[in-house]
């Protein structure tokens, strides 16, 4: 018995096994080359906690004027991967230059700052671009709002 394309057998067939392929392609999930770095959720396999230090590549802007925390963005202020560094962290920055080495606060995220990248805000548009983009070492002093993720002096 051979199905004509136009029977209503065909036609429940057809559609079982469009119906199938949607479903088994809604549950795979498509990985772009950087899916699954070590980086992408924590450094070296673990959450940075505090007092500890890592490598980041650093880049500086010079646009926008509210950060994802709200607050207006101002010399000092760094954006993080908030899986890396959440919102709140305060971070010393060492490597660069007198301008940038020193404390700076996570209030901002962007959609380039993945994994263990950091962006400074500066000013001057002029200084921004030529920070370009540069090796640092980031200490974690503070992890979040939460006080008790502080470093504590003895």
């Amino acid at each position: 018995m051979a199905l004509h394309p136009r029977s209503l057998v065909w036609q429940v067939l057809t559609t079982a096994l469009v119906a199938l392929a949607l479903v088994f392609l809604s549950q795979s999930t498509a990985r772009g080359p950087r899916d699954g770095a070590p980086e992408d959720a924590a450094v070296n396999g673990s959450v940075l906690g505090p007092g500890e230090s890592a490598s980041f590549i650093a880049t500086a802007y010079c646009k926008g004027t509210t950060t994802r925390a709200g607050t207006a963005v101002i010399t000092g202020t760094a954006a993080a991967d908030p899986k890396v560094l959440p919102l709140g962290s305060i971070i010393r920055i060492d490597g660069t230059d007198a301008r940038t080495n020193g404390l700076w606060v996570v209030l901002d995220t962007g959609p380039g700052v993945k994994g263990t990248r950091v962006d400074l805000y500066i000013w001057s548009c002029y200084e921004a671009l030529d920070f370009g983009r540069r090796p640092v070492t980031v200490t974690v002093l503070r992890r979040g709002w939460e006080p008790t993720q502080s470093v504590t002096t003895p």
